[in-house]
């Protein structure tokens, strides 16, 4: 399946502004398979370019590969890839040149064969690009090296970008988009992959996923590992945190106690995946931020899936025995539930984009007290005004989504929002009766809205 290139369009006029400019220094990162490679070259297509892979190699073979690839796209009929004595001389032959884009991805691996890369690539900022047309791009999928080496304060290439791309997975209705199924098909795709374009196309249909993650085979299957090796000096440990989360153990003191990890331990590890994207503080949506009221969450649906199904069925797939598939399809329908209260949130953000919202939400979220949830609570501060909404990813008859819209009501008199205007509301799979419900003055969606949303955006 291949994948039409989608979304990005404010990193891709954010790029074009910088190609206005004389010439422009950029970091650009983001885990792997998100997309950084797909999206500049859709950048340089059209443009004067040198495009460098950097190898997991030394200094000197980056260096005489870098100096081929540059010379292969701007000849010289006195000069060799073997001319070049360092970065600085292939950067000063390219200032020759005009004005031209250089991409130099995984520039970690740069890094790594020669810490002096960084004190080089200073010079080549200052010296070489601010003087000539040069527009420089350097490219990591280690969020963790890009963040240290070339971004931070202790970094010799800090305060000389002309800004930053992290970027993100794509979104449910983007990811939707580029899959082309239908909805509910789309949903229980993206409970595998979330919004990342290459484990999207792996998918034509959800039953693909006994070929992509329950085979050993599988591009899924050991996809986790490779992730987590990249960007973990002791991805054992991690791992067995984001087990522990996705085995239903969300609170810290859970987590240090499932791990055997102590609790003064714990801390830099989770700060750690927080900052990767891996893992999610919540609180609930009306609490201060340091309220001691927080749990934890995958937030990532690839390792989610993968410690939740992946890692239990190991042995199964390694003896190539489908046995667990029926028991698979109800848990993950299960699984699905959390998911979906993801994908409901972005339906009421694009529903807020296209004014049909009977609020602005300035904050949207989960709200949790002792054994009392709601699954979102959009409130608009501004107004004081507020939507409860309950999430079920199932088939819903009148009665029994009227019950849930009773109940939603008597939770939110526990949030303490008085003097607010509220409004209740459901999201589910399917609602019989809706039109109904929306009678007695509730809002109720399901994933016809979903396809009537999306319609209207493609119409814009």
């Amino acid at each position: 399946m291949s994948i039409t290139f989608i979304d990005r369009e404010r990193e891709l006029e954010f790029l074009k502004r910088l190609w206005k400019k004389g010439n422009s220094f950029l970091p650009v990162y983001g885990r792997r398979r998100v997309g950084k490679t797909r999206l500049l070259k859709e950048f340089i297509a059209d443009k004067p370019s040198v495009y460098y892979l950097a190898r997991n190699s030394t200094y000197s073979d980056n260096l005489r590969e870098f100096s081929r690839t540059v010379l292969g796209r701007f000849p010289s009929t006195f000069l060799s890839e073997t001319s070049f004595s360092s970065f600085s001389d292939v950067f000063k032959y390219l200032s020759e040149k005009g004005k031209i884009v250089v991409v130099i991805d995984e520039f970690p691996y740069l890094i790594q064969s020669d810490k002096r890369v960084l004190s080089e690539f200073q010079y080549i900022v200052d010296e070489i690009v601010r003087a000539s047309r040069l527009h420089l791009i350097l490219v990591g999928s280690s969020v963790g090296m890009m963040e240290e080496h070339v971004l931070s304060q202790k970094s010799p290439l800090y305060g000389r970008r002309d800004g930053q791309i992290k970027l993100s997975p794509l979104g449910f209705f983007d990811s939707w988009k580029l899959l082309g199924v239908d909805v509910e098909e789309a949903v229980r795709i993206y409970g595998v992959t979330g919004g990342i374009p290459a484990y999207l196309e792996l998918f034509e249909r959800f039953e693909d996923v006994r070929q992509v993650a329950f085979d050993k085979r599988g591009f899924l299957y050991a996809e986790a590992d490779f992730l987590m090796s990249s960007e973990l000096r002791e991805p054992r440990v991690y791992k067995l945190i984001l087990k522990a989360v996705a085995e239903g153990k969300r609170r810290f003191n859970e987590i240090s106690t499932h791990t055997g990890i102590p609790r003064s331990n714990l801390f830099k590890y989770v700060e750690v995946l927080e900052r990767l994207g891996f893992l999610r503080r919540e609180i609930p949506v009306t609490a201060k931020p340091k309220t001691k009221n927080t749990l934890y969450k995958i937030d990532d649906n690839y390792l989610a899936f993968y410690f939740r199904f992946v890692e239990r069925y190991r042995n199964e797939v390694e003896f190539e025995n489908f046995n667990f598939w029926d028991e698979f399809l109800e848990e993950y329908n299960h699984y699905l539930g959390d998911v979906f209260e993801d994908v409901a949130r972005e339906f009421l953000i694009e529903l807020d984009r296209g004014g049909r919202l009977p609020l602005h939400p300035t904050k949207i979220g989960r709200w949790w007290r002792k054994n009392e949830e709601i699954d979102l609570l959009a409130l608009d501060e501004r107004n004081k005004k507020a939507l409860f909404v309950e999430v079920k990813w199932k088939d819903l008859r009148e009665r029994e989504a009227g019950g849930i819209l009773k109940d939603v009501k008597r939770k939110a008199g526990l949030v303490g929002l008085n003097g607010w205007e509220e409004n209740y509301g459901i999201v589910a799979r399917r609602i019989e009766g809706k039109d109904s419900l929306r009678d007695k003055g509730y809002f109720a969606w399901d994933l016809e809205d979903f396809r009537r949303i999306a319609s209207l955006g493609n119409k814009d």
